[in-house]
């Protein structure tokens, strides 16, 4: 399961790519917009900016937009910014690997096999679902909804 952060950074980042690119939005219009708070969006954010994936203006007309094209912020960059290894047991993880303690020998471990293809797709879909992808999504399933 993903984090709540992780989740609100992709409903405000997604709520970012529908605006006008380099038009800041104010943190309360996302807040208020995609029912996230206030004080948990501004330090989301901010993590969001250090990460050169979001821009800010401070002052009158101020607030935050998307320096990266849509198309450049993959859902795969998100989760590990927030919630680190995509990975379901750091065995098979590739920026936060660790050997299991209690595993025998790594290399024949069925279980660990099961858990790199998962990674494996996971991560797959994670990077082939950009933020442009997920509005191209949103209107399909606005469509069929009707």
């Amino acid at each position: 399961m993903i984090t709540k952060k992780s989740k609100y950074a992709i409903k405000a980042l997604l709520y970012l790519a529908k605006q006008n690119a380099k038009t800041p939005v104010l943190i309360e219009d996302i807040a208020l917009a995609e029912r996230i708070p206030k004080k948990f969006l501004e330090a989301i954010l901010l993590d969001l900016r250090k990460a050169g994936i979001l821009g800010s203006k401070k002052g009158k007309g101020g607030g935050y937009y998307l320096i990266k094209t849509p198309e450049q912020i993959s859902m795969a960059e998100v989760m590990r910014l927030f919630d680190g290894a995509i990975a379901l047991v750091p065995c098979v993880a590739h920026k936060y690997y660790e050997p299991c303690e209690e595993c025998v020998d790594e290399i024949t471990c069925p279980i660990r096999e099961v858990f790199r293809i998962i990674r494996e797709q996971t991560v797959a879909t994670l990077k082939d679902n950009n933020f442009a992808e997920l509005m191209d999504k949103e209107k399909k399933l606005k469509r069929y909804r009707k």
